[in-house]
């Protein structure tokens, strides 16, 4: 079985991507617009260009997130759909704690951790797309099969772990990366998203 799952082509839009990620990240302002640049690996030109348009829209104030709701569905409008791959593994939690394998999760696994309103029905992680082989053989090596299954795979821009955290022996995605992933999923998710937004932000826009 040889499987390969790719991060997609698209690279434009990761730059504002990876900007609205530093920023919900550091939400009260304290990094300069020089530093977010630099934290998102983008040119600080662009960096002060996107920025500028957000404060136009009354979103931002210099660094400082004024409305994070509108930010996040910004990001959401903006943003590049990881490619994914579905699969099948037993007993996922266990064999996330015996590998060394990069990944960061999302969505059910993430939120339950952090916050444990949803039920954990799905294992959504991201991987390096670089080690999609070493996943192809630890799901062989487990017994697990391609398709159709309780866990899903995703590739994107490296930056996706950026802030990643260790939660219970599980390492996550950051919360605002948790936070977009859900508003993305819907459904109940969404109502676990407004809930971090909630707990993460002091000011929100409702």
């Amino acid at each position: 079985m040889h499987v390969l799952i790719q991060k997609p082509d698209r690279k434009r839009g990761f730059k504002k991507e990876r900007i609205l990620r530093v920023l919900l990240n550091s939400p009260e302002g304290k990094l300069t617009k020089y530093r977010v640049a630099k934290e998102a690996e983008a040119t600080e030109p662009w960096t002060r260009e996107y920025t500028s348009e957000l404060e136009k829209q009354g979103i931002l104030k210099d660094t400082r997130v004024t409305k994070p709701r509108k930010l996040y569905e910004e990001w959401r409008n903006t943003r590049i759909q990881p490619n994914t791959l579905e699969v099948s593994l037993q007993q996922p939690k266990k064999i996330l704690d015996e590998t060394d394998i990069k990944y960061a999760a999302t969505t059910y696994t993430a939120e339950n951790l952090h916050q444990g309103f949803l039920f954990e029905s799905k294992t959504d992680l991201y991987i390096d797309p670089e080690q999609a082989q070493d996943w192809t053989e630890l799901i062989e090596n487990k017994g697990g099969a391609i398709g159709g299954g309780n866990t899903r795979l995703r590739a994107t821009d490296k930056h996706v772990f950026y802030q990643a955290q260790e939660v219970r022996g599980t390492t996550t995605v950051s919360v605002p990366q948790l936070i977009v992933d859900l508003l993305d999923e819907g459904g109940p998710c969404e109502e676990a998203a407004q809930k971090l937004i909630d707990k993460s932000h002091s000011e929100t826009d409702g």
